[in-house]
């Protein structure tokens, strides 16, 4: 089985190659990559690295040929417009070239009513993939929990935490959990089912008091829950443009839209998720 994985130079992408260079051998990944340059220390591993630009379909097709799995993970934007363009060509590609199996990241922020900045685009990806021919299986994410670890401080120093949540719960998964599963059920032949979604959490949500408990005991420190509004969330954290984002992600779940938890990842792995607080208790230790 030839494999080959979209921004693996990226966080997720380059934890997925690292997950499944465990289960395959070297010679058997392509790290596809915006920045060869960026990406010598997958080429020592034994993997081959090729250049692609999502918007040049030369490029994809000639990467994506002769390949059985492609992991996609989008490129980082800000807007589904662009994510949504870049898949096109991705599917469009991946039928010139004749792909056997395309597993596609998701996000649990994908439903119809979702005001989050990128949820247009989630929802667009299954619907896409179903009508096109090709098999696929999709891999959903919960909100990655290894942004808390340099947040923290910040949050010891506030004594709150202060998403605007209201009294509404979120789901967490590490990256490291996530590229694990991703890795196994890209190389397993039972897992990789065309049609099939997957969601990936640990096994319980936290609302914002319980998570600044959780965040109080990993910090040593006192920790309540203060909201502020979406308006004052958006314009404190819009370093590099991405408020509006943000807020919108937690308008999202304080309306309850970030809270599914599911048992897939022990379906996958054999073995629940990591659970919240052991993952940031051993980030703080590192």
């Amino acid at each position: 089985m030839k494999y080959i994985i979209t921004g693996a130079t990226g966080h997720l992408g380059g934890h997925i190659f690292q997950e499944l260079d465990k289960l395959v051998p070297s010679s058997d990944i392509t790290a596809a990559v915006h920045t060869v340059s960026k990406a010598k220390h997958l080429e020592e591993t034994g993997a081959k690295v090729v250049g692609i630009d999502f918007f040049s379909e030369d490029s994809l097709v000639s990467a994506f040929r002769d390949q059985d799995v492609l992991i996609y993970v989008p490129s980082k934007s800000h807007d589904s417009f662009s994510r949504v363009s870049e898949l096109e060509n991705v599917i469009n590609a991946a039928q010139k070239a004749q792909v056997g199996h395309i597993l596609a990241m998701g996000f649990i922020a994908d439903q119809v009513n979702n005001p989050f900045a990128l949820s247009a685009f989630y929802g667009y990806l299954p619907r896409r993939l179903a009508e096109s021919n090709l098999s696929y299986t999709i891999v959903r994410n919960a909100l990655y929990a290894d942004p808390l670890i340099p947040y923290l401080p910040e949050l010891v120093e506030r004594k709150n935490v202060i998403y605007p949540m209201k009294d509404q719960a979120l789901s967490f998964i590490s990256l490291a959990d996530s590229s694990k599963a991703f890795a196994k059920v890209a190389s397993s032949k039972d897992l990789l089912t065309n049609g099939r979604i997957y969601t990936l959490t640990q096994d319980r949500n936290y609302t914002m008091p319980q998570l600044a408990e959780v965040l109080s005991k990993v910090a040593n420190a006192p920790i309540g829950y203060q909201p502020v509004t979406l308006e004052e969330f958006a314009q404190i954290y819009n370093e590099g443009n991405e408020g509006h984002m943000l807020a919108s992600m937690y308008d999202a779940g304080g309306r309850g839209l970030l809270n599914e938890v599911s048992d897939d990842y022990q379906k996958i792995m054999g073995h629940p998720a990591t659970d919240l607080f052991d993952f940031l208790e051993s980030q703080r230790d590192e």
